[in-house]
This record gives structure tokens, sequence and C-alpha cells, in this order.
């Protein structure tokens, strides 16, 4: 009867731990199927300067009608495209800033952006977070014990680096500690000054197009006017840092 109870036991345990792990991982997979699914309808020929520029009169005449709908729509499909990690989300800043102008725009593209990260920042954390610290050597736990000290002051800097994909911004902080207020805080403020210079081009693309001039996004971000004041927020963030280990050197 003992062995019978046990083996039964062992059984459950065999099969509770697939159930648990798929249960643990449903949110990446449901993120990776939507965004299989959006590439399979060929969302993004949908996002893209040709169909800003042939819709433009559409979007501007909905926009003057409709702007808290169209602004409220705007922002739930930015935090859905940045939660699936499609990576063109700059294209969409774009209409943000044509449809709303670059202040409007801008708050609009920080919004919806914040929520996207937010929720593929806790999909990750909820998924492998945990279970990668355990296995984790103490190489990563003396990783993360630095980014503990200063995990504010680093998470802001990643977000106003430009040559850190957004997408995989979101991604690696779920794989540490990282707290869920400062993430939302950093990602908030991080990317205010990329997302205004990206609402800023959107809101005179519509001159450029009546020129007939081409819209070109390569190197926007690292243009001198751009990167020079991004630069000075960098070295801003890192003050605290600088000065903590100045202060521990000294003590």
């Amino acid at each position: 009867m003992t062995e019978l109870l046990s083996l039964d036991d062992t059984t459950h345990g065999e099969v509770s731990a697939p159930k648990s792990a798929i249960k643990r991982f449903a949110p990446l997979i449901v993120i990776v199927l939507a965004l299989g699914a959006f590439f399979a309808l060929g969302g993004p020929k949908y996002f893209n300067i040709e169909t800003l520029r042939d819709n433009r009169d559409v979007l501007a005449a909905f926009v003057d009608g409709n702007l808290v709908l169209a602004l409220g729509g705007f922002i739930l499909l930015y935090a859905v495209l940045v939660g699936i990690s499609f990576p063109g989300a700059s294209i969409l800043s774009l209409f943000g800033g044509f449809m709303f102008g670059t202040l409007t725009g801008t708050l609009g593209i920080v919004v919806g952006a914040t929520l996207g990260a937010t929720a593929i920042f806790l999909a990750a954390r909820y998924a492998i977070g945990d279970s990668l610290r355990k296995k984790a050597g103490p190489y990563m736990a003396k990783f993360e014990d630095g980014l503990k000290e200063n995990e504010f002051s680093y998470m802001f800097i990643l977000r106003l680096v430009p040559a850190f994909p957004f997408f995989i911004v979101n991604f690696v902080p779920a794989l540490f500690d990282v707290k869920l207020r400062n993430y939302v805080l950093t990602t908030f403020f991080g990317i205010i000054p990329g997302s205004l210079v990206y609402a800023s081009v959107g809101n005179g693309i519509g001159a450029v197009f009546d020129q007939g001039g081409e819209v070109k996004l390569s190197g926007l971000m690292l243009q001198p006017k751009v990167i020079l004041p991004i630069v000075g927020l960098i070295a801003l963030s890192l003050l605290p840092i600088i000065y903590k280990k100045i202060k521990a050197q000294r003590a």
C-alpha cells in the first residue's frame, strides 16, 4: 500500500511539473504567437512611411473629429506592438507626431511604450526571472548586486543610449531583480528624448511629402543636435554612481 502511494505521488509530481512550466511560460508563449500572427497577417505593411503618406488625409480627418478616441487608440496600439516586441515601433512614433503634433504625440508615444514595455517585463520576469537567478553563477550575482546599488541610474542610462534596441532593454532587466517602480519610471522618463525627436519629425513629415522629399530615419538619433543633449543626460545619470564610488574610496 505504501509503495502504491509513493508511486502515485511520483507520477503526480511528474505530471504537475510540465503543467507548472506551461503555466509559467504562458505569457511569453502568447507574446510569441501574437508576434507571429502579426507578421503572418501582414501587419508590418501597415506601419511604414508609405502607408502614412498614402493615408495622411484620412488620419488627419479622423483625429480632427475624434481626438480623444484617436489618442486612446494610438496609445493602446503602441502598447500592444511594444508588448509583442514588434521592432518597428519607431515608425509608429512618426504616426504619433503627424497625428497629434510634437508634444501630444510624444506623450502618447511615451505612455504607450511604457505600458507595453512593462507588460513584456512582467511576462519575462514571471517566466524565467526567478529560475534564471537560482541557476546563475557568482558572476551574475555580483553583477546584480552592482545593478541594485545604482539601479535607477543604470536603468535610466540604458533607456537613454540609442545604441540599445528598445525591445532588448525591455526584456533584459527582467532577468535581474529590478524593482518594478524603478523600471517604469526610468522607462517613462528615459524614452522621452528619443520620442520627442521622432514625434517632431512626424509633425513635419507632411511638408516633406508635399515637397516630394524622402524621410530618412537612419542615423537620426546620432545627429549632433540630438545626441549631444542625450550624452549630457547620461553624464548627469552617472553622477550618483561616481559620487558613491568616491565616497566609498574615502571611507
